[in-house]
């Protein structure tokens, strides 16, 4: 579990990680460097879940390493399936992170929702959606393992 105590917010607990594949985790199929170090690094404080269309079918291969719970959606475009896993999991206490308009419902319902800007961009309602914008996921990820920056983003 992690705690972040933010100034005129509150404590923000974070005890899931729920993260969109392509456009967010992975460019073109393919993981981007350094992203499963600090999956791995997370995974060892709560737990990390991907949830992903699969456009390019790479996933489960590209994760193998990665200590999380991989997720292929059996709807397209899998938005209301994306907010639904983040829900049964505990939206207040789940960090979301994606970057497309699938990813819209998740960002919303999450504790903490971060569009991540990738090489495919992002679509401006997740930026809308999110509490963070983060030019890539190695910032995103950094959110959660470096708490500092994230209570200096949030505080009011």
């Amino acid at each position: 579990m992690l705690g972040f105590d933010i100034p005129a917010r509150g404590v923000l607990t974070i005890k899931n990680a729920v993260f969109d594949f392509n456009g967010t985790l992975a460019v073109d199929g393919n993981i981007r460097p350094g992203v499963a170090e600090r999956l791995n690094q997370l995974a060892g404080h709560i737990q990390v879940f991907v949830v992903t269309a699969d456009t390019f079918g790479t996933v489960r291969q590209a994760c193998r390493d990665i200590d999380c719970e991989v997720t292929v959606l059996a709807t397209n475009p899998g938005g209301p399936e994306k907010e639904r896993f983040v829900r049964e999991l505990g939206a207040a206490e789940t960090a979301a992170f994606g970057n497309g308009a699938n990813d819209i419902p998740m960002l919303e319902a999450a504790g903490l929702g971060v569009a991540v800007l990738e090489g495919e961009g992002a679509a401006v309602g997740s930026l809308m959606a999110a509490d963070v914008v983060v030019r890539n996921i190695i910032e995103g990820l950094d959110l959660l393992l470096k708490p500092g920056r994230l209570v200096a983003t949030l505080r009011r």
